[in-house]
């Protein structure tokens, strides 16, 4: 019998032990082709217009994803091998010699592998077709597509893979080198040690997250502060959330230990006592469960938001559906004769917007850091009106000579507090103006541009103030169903020259739905892998565990605890076990958000409830999927 005939016996005769970490493959392999093949649909590259904002995103998720794998393949394999070292050692005590052991071993992981991946892969096609539906349903693309096999996804899936095996296969290998016989024999009976209680490392807890805390909400002013605090929160977060569940959670179940009439209330005893005992391998596995959690809801949060909010944004980077800077007459009539000979997209409004173009200073500090020293874009308040009044909005904004309205530039979140109070110095030619504001407004009727400088002046103001500059004309119109102007917006920007600065609706809100989408898509898929991720985790060690106490529950049993007793202790430890980290990562992903919304400008101003709400909830349900799938099999490994 050769040794890979030995090592398929090996297989086929303990499968039920090989189930969770074959399982665990499979999974693998599924996500990463399922995943990758999104890449190479002709429907999806068909449907996304900027292929290289595709690419890249792509590209950064499938980084991610292998990382991400190789670790969660690692973490299972270890588990793994841990249940068979009483096996490797009765292979030794027949004669075995390790370097025939070892190759044994590296069989059965490739052999193993190869299988996973043919089944993954089989599994991952079928799946493939649903997801690329869900992307082109995002894209608000038409959800037809053709089922069929990716090769460059099964090469790029196999290569990976074929890596991962080797590595785990020579981990299996190096097994027998690193452990004495006895040391295999006795492996399954090792217990965790009693941790070390530590009132100081407790408090250290404490202060390492209140410290990433405070770091999270204080907004940083340059942009080495910007990294320098994204480092320290970083490592404050997780060494603060190790500790936490290292030395924090033992310091306050010692405290409920020494409470006697709470401890020896019912099976508080047993169940108190066990959670101690397991603290020191359940605090790794806390911890990463509670950042991969904090990750999770924090990325799809802010992947909804860029979706959730792609509409409004548009609208306010794109007031009309199609604006630009006149040129000559020949050229603005070229243009309008293409946007009304477009008649499935009637002209609701049309007009012409005069913008003074000119430099400035404000008095307020705020203002004057985002303003830069210029340029300040001026409307009138006639044209501001009757460019609200084509939108759709109102404004009953009335100014005097000397007042000044002030827009609410874009990707800030200013208001009239920002403004009142404060006056706006306007530099002309042959003389300077000084302008009191009256409020601030948050319609806007221009383009954006940074920096997003507009105000708004009486009539009278405008006219004294076009003597000395002479103002550029926007022409602006407004037609129906602007997100289907996908032919006349292609056709102006073949005719618009640069300087006119051509901007349309339908660009702004393709770019944004493509990225939020694309960006939407990819976040809550890793999501939901690092959710499957957690709850495998959990499944994997407490049914260890389970394996492990089944001798201590029995004996519980035989001195009088019922069954149902014994469920209890379970239920209670599980949901210590699963509730704790849940919370803890959902509170870092709150702050995890705000250091976001502090970075990333686009996320400024943008309200996030919604997003974290729903991603909220979506995960507590899975999540919660999970905790009675791990409750029900523990129970049964226990009680049978």
């Amino acid at each position: 019998m050769t040794l890979f005939s030995l090592a398929k016996k090996n297989i086929i005769g303990n499968f039920k032990n090989y189930l969770l970490y074959f399982i665990s493959m499979i999974f693998s392999v599924v996500i990463y082709y399922t995943f990758v093949s999104l890449q190479y649909s002709p429907e999806v590259q068909e449907a996304i217009e900027s292929s290289d904002s595709m690419l890249n995103i792509f590209i950064a998720g499938s980084a991610v994803l292998i990382l991400f794998v190789s670790i969660f393949i690692f973490y299972s394999n270890s588990f793994f091998t841990k249940k068979r070292k009483k096996e490797v050692g009765l292979y030794s005590l027949l004669g075995l010699k390790k370097k025939t052991i070892g190759r044994m071993l590296f069989y059965e992981n490739i052999f193993m592998g190869g299988i996973a991946a043919v089944i993954g892969i089989i599994v991952g096609t079928i799946l493939s077709k649903l997801f690329t539906m869900m992307v082109l349903k995002l894209l608000d693309a038409p959800v037809e597509v053709s089922f069929g096999l990716s090769v460059e996804a099964i090469i790029n899936t196999l290569i990976v893979f074929l890596i991962i095996s080797l590595v785990t296969s020579f981990q299996a290998y190096r097994l027998i080198y690193r452990f004495k016989l006895i040391e295999l024999f006795r492996a399954e009976k090792e217990g965790e040690k009693v941790p070390k209680q530590s009132f100081i490392a407790a408090i250290a807890s404490i202060i390492f997250i209140g410290f990433s805390y405070w770091l999270g909400f204080e907004p940083p002013t340059e942009n080495l502060q910007v990294l320098t605090n994204l480092v320290l929160f970083l490592i404050s977060i997780v060494a603060g959330t190790y500790l936490l569940f290292r030395f924090l959670t033992v310091y306050i179940l010692r405290r409920i230990q020494n409470r006697k009439s709470s401890y020896y209330k019912g099976t508080n005893l047993v169940g108190i006592s066990q959670l101690i005992y397991r603290i020191n391998g359940n605090a790794r596995t806390l911890t990463i469960i509670a950042l991969l959690s904090a990750v999770t809801v924090s990325a799809i949060s802010v992947g909804y938001s860029f979706y959730y909010t792609n509409e409004k944004q548009a609208e306010k980077a794109a007031p009309f559906s199609y604006m630009h800077i006149s040129a000559s007459d020949s050229t603005d009539r070229e243009i309008e004769d293409v946007i009304q000979s477009d008649t499935e997209h009637a002209v609701i409004g049309q007009i012409d917007i005069p913008v003074i173009i000119a430099s400035g200073e404000v008095t307020s500090p705020i203002l004057q850091d985002y303003l830069e020293n210029g340029p300040i874009k001026i409307v009138s308040e006639h044209t501001y009106h009757e460019a609200l009044e084509i939108l759709g909005k109102e404004s009953n904004i009335q100014l005097t000579d000397n007042q000044t309205l002030g827009i609410q530039p874009l990707l800030t979140e200013y208001t009239s507090d920002n403004y009142k109070g404060h006056t706006v110095t306007v530099q002309l030619p042959n003389k300077e103006l000084d302008l009191a504001f009256h409020s601030m407004a948050e319609d806007r009727i221009i383009p954006w541009s940074y920096p997003d400088f507009t105000i708004v002046v009486s009539d009278q103001l405008f006219s004294e103030i076009a003597a000395h500059v002479n103002p550029v004309t926007i022409k602006a119109y407004e037609v129906a169903d602007e997100k289907t102007t996908k032919d006349t917006a292609s056709q102006l920007q073949s005719l618009a020259s640069e300087e006119m600065h051509l901007t349309t609706y339908y660009d702004v809100y393709r770019e944004g739905l493509e990225s939020g989408g694309l960006n939407l898509f990819i976040l809550g898929f890793l999501g939901l892998v690092f959710l499957a991720a957690t709850g495998s985790i959990i499944y994997f060690k407490q049914l260890t565990e389970a394996h492990e106490d089944r001798g201590r529950y029995e004996i519980l049993r035989k001195i009088g605890v019922s069954r149902k007793e014994v469920n209890a202790i379970i239920r209670k430890q599980m949901i210590f076990v699963f509730g704790l980290p849940l919370i803890i990562g959902v509170v870092h992903g709150l702050v995890i958000l705000q250091i976001a919304s502090n970075i990333f400008s686009v996320l400024i101003g943008t309200d996030l409830t919604v997003p974290i709400v729903v991603t909220t909830l979506v995960y507590f349900i899975i999540y919660l999927g999970y905790y009675f799938l791990t409750l029900t099999t523990v129970k049964n490994t226990v009680n049978n």
